[in-house]
């Protein structure tokens, strides 16, 4: 699984990667975690607010600070 967290680096963004972090730690799932800072990067998802979330080049979240219960349920 591959998720990126795109954000240039806000505090809700920051919490973001953290907690979905902590999620893929949680759930023991075997995942690769990469922040997005590049504006550019960012533009390419047509993401209009973040923090947002991709998994497996699939936008599942814009501008929302999930919690690490609700990433598990994305997750699991």
């Amino acid at each position: 699984m591959n998720i990126k967290v795109l954000g240039t680096g806000c505090k809700k963004c920051q919490e973001l990667e953290k907690n979905t972090r902590m999620a893929v730690e949680e759930l023991q799932v075997d995942a690769v975690v990469e922040k997005v800072e590049d504006i550019k990067e960012i533009m390419k998802y047509k993401v209009m607010s973040t923090p947002a979330l991709v998994i497996d080049e699939k936008v599942v979240s814009t501008g929302k600070l999930l919690a690490v219960k609700e990433l598990k349920g994305m997750l699991a």
